[in-house]
């Protein structure tokens, strides 16, 4: 049964097969990599498409998993790149007194400096290995602007009113 795509959020990527029996190298976007096995089937972007995994051991992309019904490197490899999602509900919550967003809770929020002018929105939030950066689509068909996602340059994020403050540092405006 189809799930709604409005509630899924992206925890993995398959990135390539592993061998000759279906395995496949999975890239977890989850802070703990094989929380994203215990959260029940994962679904493709649409929420049509629905995979069960099993973990087979650590890999240094992530992990190496066999997905139900992959069988041969062929069917693992015409899945590489899919991004896999699951519904938010299967989510763990977030503690109250934690200080912590699901990247997908920042996406959309709308972005002002600290002098309350207007920046732009939050388009994506990217992992390029040295920690998160945000991608702020700004008005008018300008560059995105890439910031990195730390505290001293986003000192406010408020879901409730889907707002974000950043104090860019000089010359990054």
């Amino acid at each position: 049964m189809p799930v709604d795509p409005a509630e899924l959020i992206c925890v993995a990527e398959f990135a390539a097969p592993q061998g000759v029996r279906g395995q496949l190298r999975l890239r977890p976007f989850t802070e703990d990599p094989e929380a994203v096995a215990e959260y029940g089937p994962l679904y493709d972007r649409t929420g049509r498409r629905q995979f069960r995994i099993r973990i087979i051991s650590p890999h240094k992309v992530g992990l190496v998993v066999k997905v139900d019904g992959v069988d041969d490197r062929d069917a693992a490899a015409a899945l590489t790149g899919l991004q896999l999602h699951v519904p938010r509900a299967a989510l763990p919550p977030i503690e109250d007194d934690e200080e912590a967003w699901y990247h997908a809770d920042l996406i959309g929020l709308d972005v002002t400096d600290t002098g309350g002018v207007a920046v732009g929105q939050v388009r994506a939030v990217h992992d390029f290995g040295a920690g998160d950066v945000l991608e702020i689509a700004r008005p008018g068909g300008a560059e995105p602007l890439m910031l990195p996602f730390t505290r001293d340059y986003v000192p406010v994020i408020d879901l409730d009113l889907k707002r974000m403050m950043i104090d860019p540092p000089e010359g990054l405006e």
